[in-house]
């Protein structure tokens, strides 16, 4: 009998330490998932401060641009500029930064758009964007500046 007793006490202590390692995995897995998202965190908001940084250069290129005058559109050094623009966008695509899109007429959406100017005087049911004051971006999914607009009614 006293062998079935010790048997029995050995396999209590075995399937007590077999819970007990289960969970210091589950425990140590949990961990692991939780250190990788605060990892990526950190990497979205490095990438995000230092994108922000640069918004406004890129605001400023894409101004100069829409304000090109007519007899430059075939120089040399205003193409150059171009390219420098489209070289920019091809390296933001790269790092997941995407523009929002707030194109005339496109619904507005307050989680990507920021109404700076609302046409008060418009009816209809939907508001719409009216025009686009200030481009804003996307890290992935998440918004690192809303789009600035003007708002009407449709």
């Amino acid at each position: 009998m006293p062998k079935n007793n010790k048997q029995a006490e050995l396999e209590q202590q075995l399937g007590e330490l077999t819970l007990d390692l289960q969970r210091t995995r589950a425990d140590f897995e949990n961990y692991r998932k939780r250190v990788e998202i605060e990892k990526q965190t950190a990497r979205d908001a490095g990438a995000s401060s230092s994108i922000l940084k640069l918004l406004p250069v890129i605001d400023n290129i894409e101004r100069a641009l829409a304000h090109l005058p007519a007899e430059l559109a075939d120089n040399a050094w205003a193409q150059g500029v171009v390219n420098l623009r489209k070289n920019l966008e091809k390296s933001l695509e790269n790092l997941n930064i995407h523009r929002i899109d707030a194109t005339p007429g496109s619904v507005f959406n307050p989680e990507l758009h920021e109404a700076i100017q609302f046409d008060e005087e418009a009816s209809g049911e939907h508001e719409v964007i009216a025009e686009e004051l200030q481009a804003g971006y996307l890290l992935g999914t998440m918004p690192i500046r809303h789009a600035m607009v003007k708002v009407t009614r449709k």
